[in-house]
């Protein structure tokens, strides 16, 4: 069985060897987002079930994003939580499970346009095809646009651009540019900083809780 780690309410009910409140918290899987396992249902399943694993957000959004991608097939994150457990660096991504015929069950496509928007996006931040970063440029004419040159050459596409001038004090003639750029994975986002650092020394990567989901 799987469930979101965020609502693990089967894996507490089997520790306590009954049904027992679950404080959950908010999740992509939120058809199993039950905050205390049924009676009935824990007394079938547990004699069923041989082992309960659990995803994060994280491993939900890249499943769904997968399935969008591969399948064409959408599928709300309760649905997708199976394929999510077993993809790799899941928690059934392992040796004595591959090689095997496994059946994982999609159903239920009860997402909207805008939540899937949402999914698909933190899904290339968590597959590590969006790259957030902060680079201080010239802010002389062309600057900006000799930076977007560079990401050009690299193969990157500018997703989203900010800059700003009032919260940058190493130098007055530069500004600030944040921004999010799509890219080819984490070797291309890697290439990517390694490159911009050759021109633009100051620039860094956003990561941790800044750039998407993080458990």
């Amino acid at each position: 069985g799987v469930e979101p780690t965020r609502c693990a309410s089967f894996t507490a009910a089997l520790e306590a060897g009954e049904p027992v409140p679950f404080v959950s918290s908010s999740t992509l899987a939120d058809g199993l987002a039950v905050p205390q396992v049924g009676p009935h249902a824990f007394a079938v399943a547990r004699h069923w079930v041989d082992e309960i694993v659990q995803v994060s957000e994280r491993e939900l959004a890249v499943a769904m994003l997968r399935l969008v991608e591969n399948n064409k097939v959408i599928v709300e994150g309760g649905g997708a939580a199976g394929l999510a457990a077993l993809l790799p660096g899941g928690p059934l991504d392992r040796d004595d499970i591959k090689d095997k015929v496994v059946v994982a069950p999609l159903c239920g496509g009860n997402i909207d346009t805008t939540m899937l928007g949402r999914v698909i996006e933190r899904g290339l931040s968590a597959d590590g095809r969006l790259l957030r970063l902060v680079s201080p440029v010239s802010d002389r004419p062309g600057g900006i646009a000799e930076w977007a040159r560079v990401v050009a050459d690299l193969g990157a596409s500018v997703k989203d651009i900010f800059h700003e001038r009032a919260w940058l004090y190493s130098s007055v003639d530069q500004v600030l540019i944040k921004a999010v750029l799509e890219t080819s994975g984490h070797e291309h986002n890697e290439e990517v900083i390694r490159e911009l650092r050759k021109k633009y020394p100051e620039t860094y990567r956003v990561t941790g809780a800044d750039n998407g989901i993080n458990d």
